[in-house]
């Protein structure tokens, strides 16, 4: 495997008492690709997943974020990785711009009112930017969540199974959005259950 992987992931194991769910896992993402983990539901990407982020230890094998084992220098693969969960973890009562704005100051980023505004025009998101995120459609909402997961340049983002819930003019709106990290150099990695998903994507 190649020294300048984004993500390297070894002989990974884990078990949930007599469930094995994880069984010798190998893959490797390049910089500035799209990889897609396929799998059904109960497969064991979730799990793939917690291990990277640093949320669940692995059982055997290892795992790399940017070049960090996950386990020896969880703290440095938190800042190199960033992760969005299966469900949007937006704050409906607050505006979009004021989510990103919180996510800014919560990485006591400077000028986080530019960091906003900057991210919601790159995702098409600024004649919203005042509306509470609560009234945003399944598409405006992920693209939200996305938006808030680059806040701080992480080299990884995750997104785990990200159209789970979408109708399929949302799906496509987060499609775009992924092909539109791609382009921009930002490495993904992604999980999903629907072989058209990873084909069209990775």
């Amino acid at each position: 495997m190649s020294a300048a992987s984004a993500v390297r992931v070894t002989g990974l194991r884990k078990s949930f008492k007599a469930l094995e769910v994880l069984r010798g896992v190998d893959f490797e993402v390049a910089p500035g690709t799209v990889f897609a983990l396929l799998g059904s539901n109960g497969a064991g990407k979730t799990t793939v997943v917690r291990i990277l982020s640093t949320l669940l230890r692995a059982d055997g094998g290892s795992a790399e974020v940017a070049g960090f084992d996950v386990a020896a220098r969880p703290a440095k693969v938190r800042q190199a990785l960033s992760l969005t969960g299966q469900f949007a973890a937006v704050d409906e009562v607050l505006t979009g711009r004021e989510n990103l704005v919180l996510v800014a100051r919560l990485r006591h980023l400077p000028d986080p009112g530019a960091i906003a505004d900057g991210l919601l025009e790159r995702f098409s998101l600024t004649e919203a930017a005042t509306r509470r995120a609560g009234s945003y459609s399944g598409g405006m909402r992920r693209r939200l969540d996305i938006a808030m997961s680059l806040i701080g340049d992480p080299a990884v983002i995750v997104l785990d199974e990200p159209t789970t819930g979408l109708d399929p003019e949302a799906r496509l709106e987060v499609w775009q959005t992924v092909r539109e990290l791609a382009a921009g150099g930002t490495t993904v990695l992604l999980t999903t259950q629907y072989l058209e998903e990873a084909d069209q994507l990775s």
